[in-house]
Formats: C-alpha cells, sequence, structure tokens
C-alpha cells in the first residue's frame, strides 16, 4: 500500500514538473535553470549512488564520464561523423554515454580487480584528472584548452532542454530502482556487506562491480551530453571540473546512499543552497556549504531521507 501511494505521489511530482513550460516563461525564469540544473545533478547523483551507494565502491571520476560523453557530443556533431541531425539527437546522446562505458571497462577491471576503498576512490580520481589533461593537449581534435565551439544558432528555446533532462532523471531513478530491486542489486548490495561472503556464496565480484561502473558511466554521459547541447562551448575546466564529481557525493550523502530517493532529494536540496547561497552569501558560499554538511552528518548520518526513520524511532 505505502509503495503503490509513493508511486503515485511520484507520477503527480513528474506530472507537476513536465507542465512547468506551460506556467513558467523557460527562457527568462532563473527557476526554470534551477530545475533544468537539478535535474542534471539528480542523474549524475544516481549514477554514483549506484556504484557507491549499493556497491560500496567510492568512486571519484564521475568528471571523467561527463566530460567525456559532453566531448562525444561535441566530436560527432562537428565532425558530421553519425549524419543523424545532431542537435539533441538520441543517436549522438546515446553514443555520447556508451563511450564512457568503454572508459569505465577499460580502467575498472584493473582498478576494481587490484583496489579497494580509499585506494579505489584516488585511483579513479586520477584517472579522471589524466582524462582532463589528455583533453587539454588533444590540439585540434579537442580544441586544447579553448575546447570546442558548437554552432548556437540552432538554440530556440529551453524547453527541449528542459524537458530532456527531467526525462534523463526519471530515467536513471528508474533504471537504479529496477536493478536495485532484481538479482543484480541482490548481488550489488551482497558486495557492499561483504565481498568475501558474496563470492563464497557464488557472487562473481568483479563482474557485477564493473557492470555497475558500467552502468553509472552510461548515466554520467548522458548527463554530460545534454549539458553540451547546453553550453555550446565544450571546454576541460567546463566539463571536466571536480564539481561534477564532489557535488554528486555530496549530494547523495546528504539526501542518502543506498535510497532511491536520496539522491533525488539530496540533489534538489544542495542546488537550492547552491543558488540561495551564490545569491544571499556570495562571500561565504563554501562556508555556508561546509557548515550544511558538518550539521547532516553530525545530526542525520542516514541522510535527509533518514529523517522519517530516526523520528519514529525516538518516538
Amino acid at each position: 500500500m505505502e509503495d503503490k501511494r509513493s508511486i503515485l505521489i511520484s507520477v503527480l511530482v513528474v506530472i507537476a514538473f513536465a507542465c512547468v513550460p506551460f506556467v513558467l516563461d523557460v527562457d527568462k525564469s532563473y527557476f526554470v535553470f534551477f530545475l533544468f540544473l537539478s535535474f542534471c545533478y539528480v542523474t549524475i547523483t544516481q549514477a554514483w549512488n549506484l556504484v557507491g551507494g549499493y556497491t560500496g565502491q567510492i568512486s571519484l571520476g564521475q568528471h571523467a564520464f561527463f566530460g567525456l560523453g559532453a566531448y562525444t557530443t561535441a566530436i560527432i556533431w562537428l565532425r558530421d561523423i553519425t549524419k543523424t541531425g545532431y542537435f539533441f539527437d538520441p543517436v549522438t546522446m546515446i553514443l555520447s554515454g556508451l563511450v564512457p562505458v568503454v572508459l569505465a571497462i577499460i580502467v575498472g577491471i584493473p582498478l576494481l580487480h587490484r583496489l579497494k576503498g580509499d585506494y579505489f576512490a584516488i585511483g579513479t580520481l586520477g584517472v579522471g584528472e589524466i582524462i582532463k589533461v589528455l583533453f587539454v593537449k588533444g590540439g585540434s581534435f579537442t580544441g586544447a584548452s579553448d575546447g570546442l565551439h558548437l554552432p548556437s544558432t540552432v538554440f530556440e528555446s529551453m524547453k527541449p532542454y528542459y524537458w530532456t533532462g527531467l526525462f534523463l532523471a526519471i530515467f536513471s531513478t528508474v533504471v537504479v530502482y529496477f536493478l536495485i530491486r532484481s538479482r543484480i542489486g541482490l548481488a550489488l548490495r551482497a558486495i557492499r556487506e561483504d565481498e568475501t561472503s558474496a563470492a563464497s556464496h557464488g557472487v562473481h565480484v568483479l563482474k557485477y562491480k564493473v557492470f555497475a561502473f558500467a552502468v553509472g558511466a552510461f548515466l554520467t554521459g548522458l548527463a554530460g551530453s545534454l549539458y553540451a547541447y547546453y553550453l555550446f562551448h565544450i571546454n576541460p575546466d567546463a566539463v571536466l571540473k571536480l564539481n561534477w564529481t564532489l557535488y554528486p557525493v555530496l549530494m547523495c550523502v546528504i539526501g542518502g546512499t543506498g535510497r532511491i530517493m536520496g539522491p533525488v532529494i539530496g540533489a534538489f536540496f544542495m542546488n537550492g543552497v547552491f543558488f540561495l547561497t551564490d545569491i544571499y552569501f556570495v562571500e561565504i558560499n563554501p562556508i555556508m556549504a561546509g557548515l550544511l554538511i558538518i550539521i547532516v552528518m553530525r545530526f542525520m548520518p542516514g541522510g535527509l531521507i533518514g529523517l522519517k526513520d530516526m523520528i519514529m524511532s525516538r518516538k
């Protein structure tokens, strides 16, 4: 009964979000841009939640997958590779998700086989920084430090960006939801709790780790592709900066790791905090964000979504 009620509420919220462009002027409303960016963060945070929250592998390389997705879209578009139209082209976006998957498999097999915990996190961080250096030194193919410029004359309205962002946020949440409720999800949670015990019960630990890593890379690459369409100027400082790794980790922790709705709540909440501090507390923005993190971690270790459980346990 509770699941049905949650699904009904979720459907109503999605319908409300989908109707926003019919109510507000999407090209002038700051609130619409806030929602669009929140949708992007939900997608990336759900991707990280699958790897870090459910599988227990703390990855710090999300910015590599995000940037690779953005650059793939730009390169395909500018070099006329697929000849399928490019602007919000599904083929281009899917390819932009698959290219990060290839990277995730190539680096995931050796890293996940040899490294665990903090060592794996540092390894993925190193991979992200190596990718950034490669794109900076990539010459005319990647545009070096200046990046690639897409034809911005195709822009007409924020509506396709908004609805595509909403779709990706829903898609990533649904993908994680069904994965976690399947045998794959059971294996991932078993690995998170005890790798040795999982392996002794027949779980192929490396295979499932790499699978989760690859699915997370695919979702993050899709978000990078959408951001490339929005930005039109793809450069390392914009799409390969650490914010695309640190913010999703922060949002997942604030919302609640290992919970389906944790990344959604965390993404909207923290993005709202960032927007408000940028407007009202510009000079102390990092301090406010850091203080909020400390408060949540100290008093709400289960994240915002764990507040209900904490209140009920105290009662």
